[in-house]
């Protein structure tokens, strides 16, 4: 059962900024209740980049430095495997996060006129 709490109302008096008074008010009752939504994690997606026999290695590292935060050792570790597997995973987020990203490398690929692929799977 939920247990009801008094209001308490608090009184400057005039003139006087240091005192206060906490007087609980007459008949005023009110009830107290704790709600809390529980809330779901997001879906999470890969970011996959698709190896082809056109875009330049250093431009692949280039997008994954400006894109996905790598360092150049990292990058270069993402980009040999990408080009030795196929396809190499750049990152994982939300959905919309990864949209972004996806979308971030392939206009940044047709404006440099390279036919990189970039897409997204559920993690």
């Amino acid at each position: 059962m939920i247990q009801p709490i008094r209001l308490a109302r608090r009184i400057r008096a005039a003139g006087d900024d240091d005192r206060v008074d906490d007087p609980l008010v007459g008949d005023q009752v009110g009830v107290a209740t704790k709600t809390r939504a529980k809330s779901k994690k997001p879906s999470m997606f890969k970011v996959l980049m698709l190896n082809d026999d056109y875009t330049p290695m250093e431009f692949v590292v280039m997008c994954l430095k400006r894109f996905f935060a790598m360092d150049l050792e990292q990058a270069t570790r993402v980009m040999l495997h990408v080009h030795q597997k196929g396809v190499g995973v750049c990152g994982i987020f939300p959905y919309e996060i990864a949209e972004t990203k996806v979308n971030q490398v392939m206009d940044f690929a047709r404006q440099n006129q390279h036919p990189l692929q970039c897409t997204l799977e559920k993690a």
